[in-house]
């Protein structure tokens, strides 16, 4: 069933791509991909139609193509996630194949450790659907188990641009070591964006991305504020813990980094995650008002206040502009 519209447009706001490139994920097989490699499919850019341009093997098209079948059975290919994780919702886009989109599509998912093969066994998270061209599919996931890789089937052949899937990492974190400082707002980590008040230039959760950003569209960044106040955004961390180091990087903005930054914090419990944009604004002060500078990391440790374990932050940032990357580096706390 296909998501409403107001849940459609929060979903990449809310849950992480799983397919991301940026956190290891790859299309390991397809059956065919004659004329569109199964490598496009989860390219992070918005797919392209250039006119003109062609191969060796035709038309050229930005996402994953096969051949026209001329048997019986269907074409699939593999993905590998980027991180195991729980399932929300998928996209699968056919922007751009109008005379050659799959009529209907599904999704299968394993979890295995390494690779699939002949042995998996494969659970069906998306029966059938109905395929039109150049439009994007969103539909909602209700299985809450952990994946590992999904399988796409297209019957019986033919293009899809790109495929989201959007949910939340899992880690194992019965295993971590309560002694050891990690970063617990890292997308790899669990660790997402669920509000923020203005995402004209990107989601917060681009901010807890691995590595420094890559340029200033690899990052947080807000319109120009016309209006009294401050942007914000909510982070909810992939495990409660004690927080005794903050970094925030501005790498790339230089002309429209905040002048200044302060973070909240709570150990929320009940309520929704719409309820805590309210809630947030009397979070208690994990990190006082502090100056920021262009193109540059900002390590606090002495600065911040003790306000013991949390699970959620409010990153305000004063009174607009970008931020690259935020680090929240902690002890985890068991519940």
């Amino acid at each position: 069933m296909s998501l409403p519209a107001i849940e459609t447009a929060g979903l990449a706001d809310k849950y992480i791509n799983l397919v991301s490139p940026k956190l290891g994920a790859e299309v390991i097989y397809a059956t065919d991909d004659f004329f569109a490699d199964k490598s496009r499919l989860i390219d992070p850019a918005p797919p392209i139609f250039v006119a003109d341009k062609y191969d060796e093997n035709g038309k050229w098209m930005d996402g994953w193509e096969s051949r026209r079948k001329r048997g019986e059975g269907h074409d699939y290919c593999i993905i590998r996630l980027g991180l195991p994780g729980v399932i929300q919702g998928v996209d699968i886009d056919t922007s751009h194949f109008t005379g050659n989109f799959p009529p209907s599509a599904s999704i299968d998912a394993c979890l295995v450790e390494g690779e699939p093969d002949a042995n998996t066994s494969w659970t069906e998270i998306l029966p059938a659907v109905g395929l039109m061209g150049d439009r994007h599919h969103i539909h909602a996931i209700s299985n809450a188990q952990t994946w590992s890789h999904l399988r796409l089937n297209i019957y019986p052949d033919g293009g899809v641009a790109r495929l989201r899937v959007y949910g939340i990492v899992q880690c194992h974190w019965e295993t971590q070591d309560p002694e050891e400082l990690i970063d617990l707002a890292a997308l790899v980590n669990g660790g997402r964006g669920i509000a923020a008040s203005d995402q004209h230039y990107g989601t917060p959760s681009q901010i807890l991305a691995p590595g420094r950003g890559i340029n200033m569209g690899d990052g947080w960044e807000t319109r120009r504020r016309r209006e009294p106040g401050n942007d914000w955004a909510l982070i909810t961390l992939g495990h409660p813990g004690v927080i005794s180091k903050i970094e925030v990087d501005t790498a790339h903005f230089k002309g429209n980094f905040p002048d200044r930054c302060s973070i909240l914090g709570a150990m929320v419990t009940g309520g929704t995650e719409e309820s805590l944009v309210t809630q947030s604004m009397f979070w208690k002060t994990l990190l006082p008002e502090q100056k920021l500078s262009m193109d540059a990391i900002h390590t606090f440790e002495s600065e911040l206040e003790n306000i013991g374990p949390i699970s959620h932050v409010r990153l305000n940032i004063i009174p607009d502009g970008g931020i690259s990357r935020l680090r929240l580096f902690g002890h985890i706390v068991r519940s």
